[in-house]
């Protein structure tokens, strides 16, 4: 987010956040400034994106980067 300037016309929300890929809420920041490291473990997400209908529809050859 950019820095949170209460006189700007558009203030900065804050809360960063990091949540698993059904969208769940691991670890969240307020408004203030900081830091949020959180460990991810990579064979959980593995295991939640293989139940992601969306991803199993995707057409890869379709798109290039």
């Amino acid at each position: 987010a950019p820095a949170r300037d209460t006189q700007a016309g558009y203030i900065s929300w804050g809360h960063s956040i990091v949540t698993d890929p059904w969208g769940q809420v691991m670890k969240q920041l307020d408004e203030k400034e900081g830091i949020l490291i959180e460990e991810i473990n990579l064979d959980r997400e593995d295991q939640i994106r293989e139940q992601l209908p969306l991803l199993k529809h995707r057409k890869c050859e379709m798109y290039h980067l």
